[in-house]
């Protein structure tokens, strides 16, 4: 497996994708939500879900391969004074022990990952018996939408940090034996990154 390493992209990340973060706001909310014990972002990126997440009292740790955004998740968290525990991890390949975690979240993180099944299988390990995957993720579309994400897709993986328009994401969490789904929403995103979909997901 590859890591990844965009200096330019995650230069840029927070410039462009700050118009856009309004819409976001609730999703992240919907991570933290009733969050405590022990908490892991999956794919922190430059740390946007941690000012949300750092409000729930849990105890936060993180993981982003990236080392541009990594660094600038740092920064975040210095400046913002948010204690957590930041590691290089690739989520195919999480550092901690069996059973660590009461809650996982990724926000916009499966559309980069290289083995979504078996970043989901960390996720599933690390989980403690009844705890629970949170995310926010984009997917794939239908119809014409879809024949346009397809399209443009080979571009936007090489300006877009590996990030794939058209996986099948929510297929992939709920095809997975460990977990049951307790919920499921999908909204409209900003065409190509639509729809947006959010749940939860339980051991």
């Amino acid at each position: 497996m590859s890591r990844p390493s965009h200096r330019l992209f995650a230069a840029l990340y927070d410039t462009v994708t700050r118009p856009f973060e309004p819409l976001v706001e609730e999703h992240r909310r919907y991570l933290a939500q009733d969050a405590s014990g022990d908490l892991l972002d999956v794919g922190v990126g430059t740390g946007a879900n941690l000012p949300y997440l750092a409000g729930t009292g849990a105890t936060l740790h993180a993981v982003e391969p990236d080392p541009y955004m990594r660094k600038r998740a740092e920064r975040r968290a210095e400046r913002e004074g948010i204690d957590v525990e930041l590691r290089d991890d690739l989520a195919e390949s999480l550092s901690y022990a069996d059973e660590g975690f009461d809650r996982v979240v990724s926000a916009l993180v499966f559309c980069t990952v290289d083995e979504p099944r078996e970043a989901l299988d960390e996720v599933a390990r690390v989980l403690r018996p009844g705890g629970e995957f949170r995310f926010v993720e984009h997917a794939g579309d239908d119809g014409f939408a879809r024949r346009v994400q397809e399209t443009v897709n080979p571009v936007w993986r090489r300006c877009a940090g590996g990030c794939r328009l058209d996986r099948d994401t929510v297929g992939i969490f709920e095809a997975h034996d460990a977990f049951e789904t307790v919920e499921v929403e999908s909204f409209r995103g900003v065409p190509p990154v639509s729809p947006i979909v959010r749940g939860t997901l339980r051991l």
